[in-house]
């Protein structure tokens, strides 16, 4: 997972709620709820930044420490199980 540059699938609905995003992905009929940390993950996913750098991101968002890439990585790990988020090389 080191080098991997997640990035959005194509045809997602996604909309900005107060605490924070709901996406709509209409090839599967299913809706996600993002809290803001997930939101902020899932914003970072543009396919340009490796899992460090989203670490390093959100880290730097929300003051955290070093613990984050390990809860980081399985809020990934969610999303591209969902198939919302799919792995870029």
């Amino acid at each position: 997972m080191p080098n991997h540059r997640p990035f959005a699938v194509d045809g997602l609905d996604v909309n900005e709620v107060s605490d924070g995003l709901i996406v709509y992905y209409p090839a599967r009929d299913r809706v996600h709820y993002l809290n803001n940390t997930a939101a902020a993950i899932f914003t970072l996913c543009d396919g340009t930044r490796d899992v460090k750098a989203i670490v390093d991101a959100v880290g730097t968002v929300f003051g955290a420490e070093a613990p984050l890439r390990a809860q980081v990585e399985a809020c990934l790990g969610d999303l591209e199980e969902e198939g919302v988020l799919r792995s870029g090389g």
